[in-house]
């Protein structure tokens, strides 16, 4: 019997991606899909193309909600925290899954990433836990591309540097970003073919431009084009921000681990559209070869990508302008370091729409929807 799933937040970043993933894979035929809305009740949409339409229903309708076997939602933590508590008090017994951060860390939960932790989830099903959550971004990505060092228990260690796109902090942002480049480009466009504005008084008008009232900074609060933002989320006690802080902590917890791999480092706002690009420092247990290390990264999953470590392959292949629309995970710049025979450097590229958010809550909802 085909189990009935309600769709929250599906219209959003994550969710848009989502439901593009599902058509692709044809997965909208082995269930029964409900669409809920916190804006736009009993409008019609078709989301699946030469299908019947779909009237949108009520996201705070808790009687309709109790009536799902599976919730999947990209609604925000606002809505999880809402909703969910309450549907649960009320005995509602299905599956919740979920892409916001709020109950990542709860006890009950699984933070998923399947080919990852595939044995943890369906043993998680089998102890009866209901809910299932969708891991950072950057977590999902690093883990993708690293997959086969953590899998033989390699890492000792791990530093790292974020460069994260626009639309990791929401389509509005990339909006904004759009608008501070075209502020940018009008302020100077009528010196371009002027002799004496040079190079330099341009510049500086720029600068000027991106300091003044009317340059678009509602979201990022700060100018993002021409400029990086060495922080993401909110201040954590130690220093770090929330969003460094995630990497150990979800990391540790999706695989596990007996011990603690330690992990910190930066995570920085940059000006690209799409895709996270990750630099890592990583300590080993054992003084690998190269060749061996590549060999344990490659084999661990079929999306990720080997780049080889030259120039023209880096600048073609390692970008988010090469990887952006794919589940590819994109590794690279791997090189043993000088600081220590056991100390290798790797950079990565993927897509955290796709493999950073979307695609994990698409594999665990039809992991369910097989069961």
């Amino acid at each position: 019997m085909k189990k009935y799933v309600g769709f929250i937040g599906w219209r959003g970043m994550v969710g848009s991606v989502l439901m593009q993933r599902m058509i692709e894979e044809n997965n909208f035929h082995d269930m029964h899909p409900v669409f809920f809305s916190t804006s736009h009740v009993g409008s019609e949409v078709q989301i699946v193309p030469n299908t019947r339409t779909n009237i949108l229903q009520d996201a705070y309708d808790f009687d309709h909600l109790k009536s799902m076997d599976i919730i999947v939602t990209c609604q925000g933590a606002d809505y999880t925290n809402c909703v969910y508590y309450k549907l649960r008090n009320i005995g509602w017994s299905g599956y919740w899954i979920d892409a916001a951060s709020l109950l990542r860390m709860h006890q009950d939960s699984i933070i998923v990433l399947d080919p990852l932790n595939i044995d943890m989830i369906h043993l998680s099903i089998q102890k009866g836990i209901k809910t299932f959550i969708g891991s950072n971004c950057t977590v999902s990505l690093m883990l993708m591309a690293l997959g086969g060092l953590f899998a033989k228990k390699l890492i000792s260690w791990i530093t790292f540097s974020t460069y994260q796109s626009a639309s990791g902090a929401g389509s509005k942002h990339i909006f904004e970003l759009i608008q501070q480049m075209g502020c940018l480009y009008n302020s100077v466009a009528n010196n371009f073919n002027n002799s004496s504005f040079s190079v330099l008084d341009m510049e500086k008008k720029l600068s000027e431009v991106t300091k003044s009232t009317i340059f678009p900074v509602k979201n990022f609060l700060f100018p993002l084009a021409g400029n990086i933002l060495p922080w993401i989320d909110s201040e954590m006690e130690n220093g770090q921000t929330k969003e460094e802080w995630k990497v150990q902590a979800e990391t540790n917890k999706i695989l596990c681990s007996s011990s603690v791999i330690p992990m910190d480092g930066t995570c920085v706002r940059v000006g690209t559209f799409r895709c996270h690009s990750q630099s890592f420092i990583i300590k080993l247990k054992q003084d690998l070869s190269y060749s061996n290390i590549v060999d344990i990264i490659k084999k661990h999953n079929m999306w990720v990508k080997i780049v080889p470590n030259d120039m023209h392959s880096t600048l073609n292949l390692l970008t988010p302008n090469a990887v952006t629309g794919t589940l590819n995970v994109l590794v690279g710049r791997i090189r043993k370091l000088n600081v220590g025979l056991k100390t290798i450097s790797v950079f990565t590229v993927g897509d955290q729409l796709l493999w950073g958010a979307a695609e994990p809550l698409r594999r665990m909802l039809m992991i369910l929807i097989n069961l």
